[in-house]
């Protein structure tokens, strides 16, 4: 494969998701198999600024594809906003000989590399590495899989010590913006409730539905909550049930970070090596400012641009299952 491209960069930043190691390796080996150089930029675009950047072989990915986070770390950079920490990154990536970077990140990764590209010459490729699956021009994001299924396990856990004890439980599961992991979390686990972002939370109908499961001697309940819900997160939405049924043992489980952490699940596994080598063979083909995606299971390309100014829309029509599931 013919190309002006002879050195690539690829680094992870913003928060990590599991199959991160995969996409690396996947980027590393391609890319030495094509003949081309490829360095870790570690800590994203802190990392850039500082120089921390490393020459990979493919010995630097071995036995790595299992693991979560991320071997080259991540940060968030109030630098490189500035013209000033970009201009020093750039004189960064020109020092080792960078020709293009495959960066692996969510919105506010693909922004930076949008304003970074009109100021300098250096391309971008992006792989979606978020757990929200909220990036538009592609059906999973990577990490999503693993971050929904430990979300179901840590549910069905749940389940178990809520109905030994006849509890209502209201478990909080992370996106502040968008309710994927929710929305999946919910209908897998068989929650009673689940309430996110994109729709308005009906407090009425979710007190006749806790009422309506009093009644049926129901011997626990689950209500699962994206932590970005309008009326807030699963404590300030206990409260306002507390206020209404002073007879329900109430408790609250906030599942955080243990959603990003853990060994990639197999589907994470196979999306971030599928993505990895698109992106290489993306750059080498020339196309340049683009997001690797996955539709319909083939890769998608979708510019930088669009995947940042759209968000992938929530099938509602998953909220009415889940309704239809419990009811």
């Amino acid at each position: 494969m013919s190309s002006p491209i002879k050195t690539i960069g690829v680094m992870t930043s913003g928060g990590d998701s599991p199959g991160m190691n995969a996409a690396i390796r996947a980027v590393v080996r391609a890319s030495l198999s094509y003949g081309v150089q490829v360095y870790g930029i570690k800590r994203g675009y802190e990392g850039m600024i500082d120089g921390d950047i490393i020459p990979m072989v493919s010995n630097s990915v071995s036995n790595i594809i299992q693991r979560g986070g991320t071997i080259l770390k991540s940060a968030r950079s109030e630098r490189f906003r500035t013209v000033e920490g970009r201009a020093q990154a750039y004189e960064q990536l020109k020092k080792h000989g960078i020709d293009a970077v495959v960066a692996i990140g969510g919105d506010g990764t693909f922004s930076g590399a949008l304003q970074f590209n009109k100021e300098h010459d250096i391309p971008f490729v992006g792989i979606p590495g978020t757990i929200d699956c909220d990036l538009y021009g592609t059906d999973y994001t990577l990490g999503f899989d693993t971050a929904v299924n430990t979300a179901v396990d840590a549910i069905d856990r749940i389940r178990d010590t809520a109905d030994s004890h006849d509890r209502l439980f209201f478990v909080e599961v992370m996106g502040r913006d968008a309710g994927f992991i929710a929305l999946y979390s919910g209908i897998a686990g068989g929650a009673e409730a689940t309430l996110i972002p994109e729709s308005k939370t009906d407090l009425n109908s979710l007190m006749t539905m806790l009422s309506k499961g009093w009644e049926r001697k129901k011997s626990s309940m689950i209500v699962v909550v994206a932590e970005g819900d309008e009326i807030g997160g699963a404590y300030q939405m206990a409260e306002r049930v507390k206020e209404k049924f002073n007879y329900y043992d109430i408790r609250v489980s906030v599942l955080g970070h243990i959603q990003r952490g853990g060994s990639p699940s197999c589907a994470d596994r196979v999306l971030g090596s599928r993505m990895g080598v698109a992106a290489v063979e993306a750059l080498l083909a020339g196309r340049v400012q683009i997001m690797i995606g996955i539709v319909n299971n083939h890769i998608h390309y979708t510019s930088l641009e669009k995947a940042v100014k759209h968000n992938q829309d929530i099938d509602m029509n998953l909220l009415k299952l889940g309704e239809i599931l419990t009811s």
